[in-house]
């Protein structure tokens, strides 16, 4: 790596990472990185940017250091097979993001001497300016490639997220146009409504109609969680990993009076169950 370096730490660290991708792609390069493609990439993708979740909900700032520059290094692979392609640069990407955020931040970027020109925003303002900007994007985009259809308040939404999070969006934008119940407790309503319509379509043993009713519980208890203004997702990850830590509790003890999940009683797991849970209750108190 013989190129000049600039002072700065960051651009001299940023520059270092780019020649490094782009000696791993090279001739002499390693094997594996040189046949990967963008689609070969996306499943590791994935998992890094839930090892990045994984950091944070784990309080670990070493560890959430490690798995951005393990996220990092992915968008500098991306950009490299994109600039090998004739496609893009990681230029070009940084380029565009700061464009893109100088332009959906005009209440901090907009170049006025008149405050009275631009009302301040508060935090709870910016989202719906933000869409608001998104959408005129998303129409200017539409005619310039001479596309008649209006813009869709789901354009910009990725049905390939996983269906928690895919719901959520689709349920939020939903609700910035006011196509939404005014309170949680309309939800509520509709929660036990389709609880109750799951259930006949159970007694019915209906497969079908069981996975649609079980579909649209699931569908309203997000649009609940965004009225309690709780992330849905992170709800059930955090759930998920309290029902993990209690089970490994009773296995842990389990093992230590020479048995195991699988030999145990049902009256010993229970009796087991209710001490992790009191185990984690004095921890987090």
């Amino acid at each position: 790596m013989t190129t000049p370096h600039t002072q700065d730490p960051l651009l001299r660290g940023i520059q270092e990472l780019v020649e490094l991708m782009a000696r791993l792609r090279g001739p002499a390069g390693c094997p594996w990185d040189k046949q990967q493609t963008w689609h070969t990439l996306v499943p590791y993708t994935l998992e890094e940017a839930y090892e990045v979740a994984e950091a944070v909900e784990s309080r670990q700032a070493q560890g959430l250091r490690d798995e951005l520059g393990d996220l990092l290094f992915h968008i500098v692979f991306y950009s490299r097979i994109a600039q090998e392609e004739g496609a893009f640069t990681l230029t070009e990407v940084v380029r565009g993001v700061v464009d893109k955020m100088t332009r959906r931040h005009p209440h901090v970027f907009a170049a006025t001497d008149d405050p009275a020109a631009s009302p301040p925003l508060t935090a709870q303002g910016v989202p719906a300016r933000w869409e608001e900007i998104k959408r005129q994007e998303k129409s200017q985009q539409k005619t310039a490639h001479g596309e008649s259809t209006p813009a869709s308040l789901f354009d910009d939404v990725n049905s390939h997220l996983p269906a928690l999070l895919w719901a959520a969006k689709v349920q939020r934008k939903m609700g910035q146009v006011g196509f939404d119940w005014p309170d949680a407790d309309g939800v509520l309503v509709k929660v036990r409504e389709e609880l109750e319509e799951l259930a006949a379509a159970t007694k019915e043993q209906a497969p079908a109609a069981m996975e649609e009713e079980l579909g649209d519980l699931l569908f309203t208890l997000v649009n609940l969680a965004r009225h309690l203004q709780v992330n849905p997702e992170t709800a059930l990850r955090h759930s998920t990993r309290k029902f993990q830590t209690r089970f490994r509790h009773m296995e842990i003890r389990l093992h230590q009076e020479g048995q195991s999940v699988e030999t145990a009683t049902l009256a010993q797991l229970e009796a087991l169950w209710q001490e992790a849970k009191q185990a984690s209750s004095d921890i987090s108190g």
